[in-house]
């Protein structure tokens, strides 16, 4: 007789298995964070080692048994594994510890579920989520007959799962193809700002690198930004002004985790193609993270996973106030080290952006006639202006430092052919 699920489930035993084939250690510290995220609290811990993961319960008979008692000491109702289950390992453990049980993609897709906040970060959770759930419907029909073959001695729960298979192969097709309305009208968007020669930067990274903060911190804006996994799950876009006046758009993308659910990495394709077309990617990474070299290889198998992974990039290291014994800015291996909290070693950054896309500023000397001071203005506003003098003629002569194709913007702008 199986046991009769709960809708509910806030409290909840974390199950960390170290795997040796294929090889994998779990990260206490960012699972009990994923956990919290998703509101839960967690009154125990389990911890075991296997060579290989138990086709069966994932864990093995004796652990099992120890993991039912502690869910029967601490009255739990959920019961959340550092791993992917297959379907029928998630049957069977719920059946034996009696609780309810999700692996390491449900928990990411409810965390995901519950931040996504428009219409395209919603359709594309929900994507995920029933792609998630179509082979694991039989859990919520257990209190329904389940009688064994003969014609006539069907029960109505059989009935029941093939209606809702159904029902969700047309629900999961409508999505997709709203979703790729969705990223046509992105590449109409991104086609138009390559028509007006407006390169884009995306900024990628681990959750909780800190990337919505420097987002925030280079264009002024205000997104939300939290010291926790998935603060922000939509793209936003932002043009900004770089040194010499070079003209981008900034992209904040999701960050990533590993072990990422697939079906999150198909279902969010239209977002990370803002990655994957971008002139250049901005990889933030965690500088003061124990784990950055993992954290590190987590992207860059996503950034391979959806074409992203030849794409130029700066690498940016953030938290450098957490560790004192670097300098902000440039280091000998071309990374950049910065504080997206502090803003030290953003004026590198910047300038390194600006060298990424092709607009280095460099000096220019302009002489102005006194009809042109609407181009003066605009040097002003978009230039460092690094002199400025008045010629026997009554001409202005600036000496500016500017990027090529900003100045040549700006003197089509007026009408002008060339500096002199």
């Amino acid at each position: 007789m199986f046991f009769e699920r709960e809708t509910g489930g806030e409290r909840a035993i974390i199950c960390s298995v170290t795997i040796r084939e294929p090889y994998y250690i779990p990260d206490h510290e960012e699972f009990f964070s994923l956990v919290t995220s998703a509101g839960a609290e967690v009154v125990g811990e389990l911890a075991a080692q296997r060579q290989r993961p138990s086709p069966a319960n994932y864990i093995g008979v004796g652990k099992v048994e120890e993991l039912a008692a502690l869910v029967e000491t601490t009255e739990a109702d959920l019961v959340i594994f550092d791993g992917n289950l297959s379907p029928s390992q998630e049957r069977n453990l719920e059946k034996q510890v009696q609780a309810r049980v999700i692996d390491r993609s449900g928990l990411i897709l409810d965390i995901f579920a519950s931040r996504a906040k428009t219409f395209e970060g919603k359709l594309q959770v929900e994507l995920a989520q029933l792609d998630h759930i179509r082979t694991r419907l039989i859990r919520g029909w257990t209190h329904l007959e389940r009688q064994k073959g003969g014609i006539g001695l069907r029960g109505p729960g059989e009935t029941q799962l093939e209606t809702d298979r159904r029902l969700i192969a047309v629900r999961m097709n409508s999505l997709k193809g709203r979703l790729e309305k969705v990223r046509k009208t992105r590449d109409q968007g991104r086609r138009a700002r390559q028509r007006n020669a407006i390169p884009t930067v995306a900024l990628v990274g681990y959750t909780n690198a800190g990337k919505s903060t420097l987002f925030n911190r280079l264009t002024e804006a205000h997104i939300y930004a939290a010291d926790q996994l998935f603060a922000t799950l939509d793209p936003t876009l932002r043009k900004i002004t770089l040194p010499g006046g070079a003209v981008t758009i900034l992209a904040d993308t999701v960050g990533f985790v590993q072990n990422l659910p697939h079906a999150l990495v198909d279902a969010f394709r239209a977002t990370l193609e803002e990655a994957a077309e971008a002139d250049v990617l901005m990889f933030v990474q965690d500088g003061a993270h124990p784990d950055r070299l993992m954290q590190e290889m987590a992207v860059l198998e996503v950034l391979h996973e959806i074409g992203a992974d030849e794409v130029p990039r700066i690498i940016v290291m953030n938290k450098v106030d957490m560790r004192p014994e670097v300098t902000p800015g440039l280091d000998e291996s071309g990374r950049i080290w910065i504080s997206a909290n502090s803003g030290a070693g953003l004026d590198e950054l910047s300038m390194a952006l600006a060298n990424a896309i092709g607009q280095t500023p460099e000096e220019h000397e302009l002489i102005l006639k006194p009809t042109e001071g609407r181009l003066r203005a605009k040097l002003y506003q978009d230039a460092d202006v690094l002199s400025e003098s008045m010629t026997d003629l009554g001409e202005t002569q600036l000496k500016v430092r500017i990027s090529e194709t900003r100045l040549a913007s700006l003197l089509r702008e007026v009408g002008r052919d060339s500096v002199r």
